[in-house]
């Protein structure tokens, strides 16, 4: 399948908000090094490295010279922290706004140095065909972490089951969910809204646990739109530690993502075709976390 590609030129951030090549003899990972230095293993942090087309990424990486190690998570709060530790050089699984959130809430400084792609977020369940047939007075579960939680109750409120607060932002908790609204809205740990199908009427679901739950992007019965300009913040991103922005070597392993064409095609067949694809310059991703991040202090 065919990779599609979102061109930044039409992305407009609303809430006041590729690298090139690495030049043969670049630094080592996280030092300055000298050129004939034998680059270091690269870590970096995802969630959901059994997907296939990590491996075509080591891959291609290898071919460039550049041995990574990818280490898999099972739970989105682990690798910032991890990737604040130093155990990890990089990390690969987050949104601007989550990593605006983790950094406020951390007192931290992680940066964005490159951008993958934004993912639709859906709405599922196992008792409904459609957001029509779901009950007044029934419970739909969102995640609870701040990001995903506000996408998730923008995606209820644009589906007709709940109002928000002020119309709802990219900063709404459940705590905004007007009296009146059809369903009731519960937060629960990402990794258990899908579990949770059983015994609610419908459920937020991230798409890095679609698959494990044994349903398919197509049974979604309702979704936001990637490539809406208010979808900025949700650019999915590689991040790095503040002093490593300029490294090199990382910039070439957002190159080499960006511009594998096998890589793309596996990450876009791994999102069910949903996929839209960015070359964002780090600058722009820059600027938006912190307008995302002073918005979100502003509402402290």
């Amino acid at each position: 399948m065919s990779a599609k590609i979102l061109k930044t030129a039409a992305l407009t951030l609303p809430l006041t908000l590729l690298l090139s090549a690495c030049a043969t003899g670049a630094p080592a990972p996280g030092g300055s090094g000298n050129a004939d230095a034998a680059p270091e293993t690269v870590k970096i942090g995802v969630v959901g490295a059994g997907d296939p087309y990590w491996k075509t990424y080591v891959d291609a990486a290898a071919d460039a010279g550049i041995t990574v190690d990818l280490v898999d998570f099972s739970e989105y709060t682990q690798p910032n922290p991890a990737l604040s530790a130093g155990e990890l050089d990089l990390n690969q699984f987050q949104h601007i706004i989550y990593l605006a959130t983790y950094n406020v809430q951390a007192g931290d400084d992680l940066v964005p140095i490159g951008s993958t792609a934004i993912y639709p977020l859906g709405l599922y369940s196992q008792k409904y065909d459609s957001v029509a047939d779901i009950p007044a007075g029934e419970t739909v579960a969102v995640p609870n972490d701040e990001s995903n939680q506000a996408r998730g109750l923008l995606v209820l409120q644009s589906a007709g089951l709940v109002k928000l607060k002020d119309g709802g932002s990219t900063l709404s908790t459940v705590a905004d969910v007007l009296d009146g609204s059809k369903v009731k809205v519960e937060a629960m740990d990402a990794a258990f809204t899908a579990t949770s199908l059983p015994d609610v009427a419908a459920a937020i679901i991230n798409n890095d646990f679609v698959k494990d739950a044994g349903l398919s992007f197509d049974d979604a019965i309702a979704t936001d739109d990637p490539s809406d300009p208010s979808a900025f913040p949700y650019i999915n991103i590689f991040a790095a530690r503040a002093e490593d922005a300029d490294n090199p070597t990382y910039a070439k392993l957002v190159e080499i993502y960006q511009n594998t064409q096998a890589v793309l095609d596996g990450a876009d067949e791994a999102s069910g075709g949903t996929a839209e694809f960015v070359k964002t310059p780090a600058a722009d991703l820059v600027t938006s976390l912190h307008d995302v991040e002073a918005d979100i202090r502003d509402n402290q």
